[in-house]
């Protein structure tokens, strides 16, 4: 019987592995998997042998009885493994009393997604729940989420979702906002949304590099069988720190010290609902404030988005940057007016 002090760890690990339907473990992915969650939370590492060995254990009938089973893949003699029986687990999930009031809190809020579009897989993980624990949600209406149902790309949020977890690659068709269209497979790693837009950063094979692709854009998708390019060089803990939004298009581009200066009544507004986390008051009495980011299209929108309560003080190249917008803007403005005199 094995010892080890995380061999409970290991068998969650595995155990979420067997039944999991939607990927086929092998018993090297199996090592990968335990190890990459074990580093984390632990340091350690195991080896291939001590993987089988938990496998015998949980297998064993006066251990866990767990119907494991090795299936061929079709290549060589290589097998995956999973549980026979889909509605298996060797936990029985046992909460609190304090637990299941958070998880009914927790199901209140999620049902508040119901019924749109974008948030349908949603319908399957909360009517399990509901019927696993025995939890029904209040039917009283108190939340609401901001959510824009006309949203386009919303359709495909779902399927990205469980490509990114499962570690699928996907093929796209997509148009940019230049209305350029294009093919390209992607290696999901991470999935944000930001301004009730949903975007996915994956490794892009054609660039060799992380790409970023707003839902909105893609016209289709689909599932790729080439091998998955494993995420080894992007800590999407940290990713977006020194950013505004999504958008990161060189990460060689340096952090800026941004200095803003507001009017009176706005001012109150940022400080109690700062721009970026590195927000710090400059000068209360002249209303400025600074941030340190990496200047991107979503730092000028958000900018824009404060006119005429806002002007940039430094640094000054992109205050000249953000004063030649606003000229070319009035001019828009004047040229109408000018024709309306004329006419």
């Amino acid at each position: 019987m094995p010892t080890n002090k995380n061999a409970q760890l290991r068998y969650k690990i595995l155990d979420r592995c067997f039944s999991n339907f939607k990927h086929k473990y092998t018993i090297e992915e199996l090592v990968d998997e335990v190890n990459e969650n074990l580093s984390d939370l632990t340091g350690q590492i195991i080896s291939l042998r001590q993987i089988r060995d938990d496998i015998k254990y949980m297998r064993d009938r006066a251990s866990y009885n767990a119907p494991i089973k090795a299936y061929p893949l079709g290549i060589g003699r290589q097998c995956y493994y999973r549980y026979e029986d889909s509605g298996f687990s060797i936990f029985d999930n046992e909460l609190s009393a304090e637990e299941i009031k958070d998880l009914r809190s927790t199901i209140e809020m999620l049902g508040k997604y119901r019924g749109t579009p974008a948030n349908a897989w949603l319908e399957e993980v909360i009517s399990n729940l509901e019927y696993r624990f025995n939890i029904k949600p209040n039917t009283e209406n108190l939340i609401a989420f901001e959510n824009n149902e006309q949203l386009r790309g919303l359709e495909f949020l779902s399927e990205v979702i469980d490509m990114t977890i499962h570690h699928q690659p996907f093929h796209i068709h997509y148009c940019s906002f230049k209305g350029k269209e294009h093919n390209a497979i992607i290696h999901p790693y991470f999935v944000k949304q930001y301004n009730n837009r949903w975007f996915v950063l994956g490794y892009n094979d054609k660039y060799n590099a992380i790409s970023i692709y707003a839902l909105d854009r893609i016209q289709s998708i689909k599932e790729s069988d080439i091998s998955f390019h494993k995420n080894d060089s992007v800590d999407f803990k940290t990713y977006f720190d020194n950013i505004i939004g999504v958008t990161l298009l060189d990460e060689s581009i340096p952090i800026e010290t941004i200095i803003l200066r507001f009017e009176a009544s706005r001012f109150p507004y940022v400080l109690s609902k700062p721009i970026h986390q590195s927000q710090e008051t400059v000068n209360m009495d002249d209303h400025t404030i600074s941030i340190k980011v990496k200047p991107n299209n979503e730092l000028r929108q958000l900018i824009f988005s404060y006119i005429p309560d806002v002007e940039v003080v430094s640094p000054a190249w992109f205050r000249e940057e953000i004063m030649n917008k606003i000229e070319e803007n009035l001019k828009k403005y004047s040229a109408v007016q000018k024709g309306r005199t004329e006419g």
